[in-house]
């Protein structure tokens, strides 16, 4: 079996196989080029070293001792969106490249392309993750709140990833200027982590900025991040008793449409 070749069996477990030959097939490009890997872990490593340990005494958060525990969640968001560009710019060279046509052709369902290869994206974010968290234990942070809620909170940390990447899957969809989508994903990645509650609360944050920052979606998955590690600040440091169910719920229903507007463009391809 060649490296693009999918089992055809139709058989219950068919769309598992499917799924896991894709996700295969992206992993073992990861191999044979790691800067996908180095690309999503560089920006949140310099953030935390620049802001978390040079910068941290001249930048203080009312309630909160440990500067570095407080941007914890804020870096650890920025590895997801740092991964939208890259999965992009590998569904957009898949397009050009005819390969999609050639899975098109293949007696496999739709989705099962797509799902595979965020997947695929999914568990190389991951890796970029346990990195980023080893380099922040290193600095200081640690979770006050037991192992379940800690282990509640990453889960939330790999939804998130998840549904952003959907994000990719649609911008590599669109488009099929490789420059466009990787200025679109930089973009992205600036603009959502630091409009957002990640490394100064909210009041901190010029007038007109707060209300944007308030409101941004990523503002609430890190405070809700910030309750589940006991890293939370006294204070209006961000959307006030984040409802980690509403925020789960959310991102799910994001997942979906985002993942049901990819197929359906992947289709028309």
């Amino acid at each position: 079996m060649t490296t693009l070749d999918v089992p055809t069996a139709q058989a219950p477990l068919a769309p598992v196989t499917e799924v896991l030959a894709i996700a295969g097939r992206r992993l073992r490009r990861l191999r044979r080029n790691p800067g996908r890997l180095v690309g999503i872990t560089l920006n949140p490593l310099i953030t935390m070293i620049a802001l978390g340990y040079l910068f941290s005494n001249a930048i203080q958060i009312p309630g909160s001792a440990n500067y570095i525990e407080f941007i914890f969640a804020g870096v650890v968001m920025q590895v997801g969106l740092a991964s939208i560009g890259p999965t992009a710019i590998a569904v957009a060279l898949d397009v050009q490249g005819g390969l999609v046509d050639r899975f098109r052709s293949l007696p496999i369902s739709r989705s099962a392309v797509l799902v595979g290869h965020t997947i695929a994206d999914l568990l190389i974010s991951l890796i970029g993750l346990v990195v980023v968290v080893a380099v922040g234990l290193v600095f200081g942070w640690r979770s006050h709140s037991g192992i379940l809620p800690t282990l509640a909170g990453f889960a939330l940390v790999a939804l998130f990833i998840f549904t952003v990447l959907w994000v990719g899957v649609l911008l590599g969809m669109v488009s099929d200027n490789l420059e466009t989508i990787e200025s679109v994903g930089g973009l992205v990645a600036v603009v959502f982590s630091f409009l957002s509650n990640g490394f100064l609360s909210v009041d901190k944050l010029p007038s007109w900025i707060q209300p944007i920052a308030q409101y941004n979606p990523v503002s609430a998955v890190i405070t809700a991040c910030r309750e589940l590690w006991g890293n939370q600040a006294a204070g209006p440091a961000g959307p006030a008793g984040a409802n980690h169910l509403v925020i789960v719920l959310s991102l799910g229903a994001l997942f979906l449409l985002l993942s049901y507007v990819g197929v359906r463009r992947y289709r028309n391809a």
